[in-house]
């Protein structure tokens, strides 16, 4: 069976931009290029503020993606569910445009009857374990983010595990904004398991800015080109929708 790829960029961050462009447009660019941009606030004792939580909210909604406020000690949980949650979403709004195309503009699956509806989200949970999956993960090095690596990297390399039953194959890379030089360093590149993390954020320093915009534009360059969404079921799968009678 063919299958498109799921794309998506995992930020972690604990506080708002504060250099270069405005990251919710960026956001959005990544967006029509068929990229999820996720967003997890980590915060410790001290609260993300206002402006922090806000940003990060409007970014995973221009981004099409799942926003999360955690503290540091729950990150690990955190990133697994929103990696996931946003997989499902990003399907199950793919299936949506092929059910218009099938039923008409005005239908969605929760219009279809509970038995139709079961056999849509069928196809959807099986995409969800058989689709390619890529995750570019950006982790903001900034200078308060700085005891929170050790509980970042553990989270990470979690994650890589939780997603090994899955039949589709997974690949990972990971930069950190700010650079030394530049707006991101990379860590990584693409590798279908982040085992490899260990000790790596022990190397790292901290700088002060959060140019969160910039390494987000830097990150859609990580991916292979594509077409949109749309690619994203093609063939079989379509086929497979006909197939539950839509």
């Amino acid at each position: 069976m063919s299958k498109g790829t799921l794309k998506q960029i995992l930020l972690l961050t604990d506080g708002h931009s504060n250099q270069g462009e405005d990251p919710v447009a960026i956001a959005a660019l990544a967006k029509e290029q068929g990229i999820t941009v996720n967003v997890i606030g980590i915060v410790d004792d001290n609260h993300l503020n206002e402006q922090g939580i806000e940003e990060i909210e409007a970014i995973a909604l221009s981004g099409g993606g799942v926003s999360q406020i955690v503290y540091a000690k729950q990150l690990t949980k955190t990133v697994q569910m929103v990696t996931r949650k946003a997989m499902t979403q990003t399907i199950h709004g793919v299936v949506n445009k092929e059910l218009q195309q099938i039923l008409g503009a005005d239908q969605e699956m929760e219009d279809l009857p509970p038995e139709k509806r079961g056999q849509v989200m069928e196809v959807v949970d099986e995409l969800g374990e058989t689709m390619s999956l890529e995750v570019l993960i950006l982790v903001d090095t900034s200078a308060s983010m700085n005891n929170k690596l050790p509980m970042v990297q553990e989270s990470l390399i979690d994650l890589s595990i939780s997603l090994t039953s899955r039949m589709g194959s997974n690949r990972f890379s990971l930069y950190s904004f700010p650079g030394k030089r530049k707006d991101v360093d990379k860590l990584l590149d693409w590798t279908p398991q982040l085992t490899a993390l260990t000790g790596i954020f022990q190397k790292l320093s901290s700088g002060g800015v959060t140019p969160t915009g910039p390494a987000l534009r830097e990150a859609l360059s990580k991916f292979s080109t594509s077409g949109s969404r749309r690619s994203l079921i093609a063939g079989d799968e379509e086929q497979l929708l006909k197939e539950s009678g839509m």
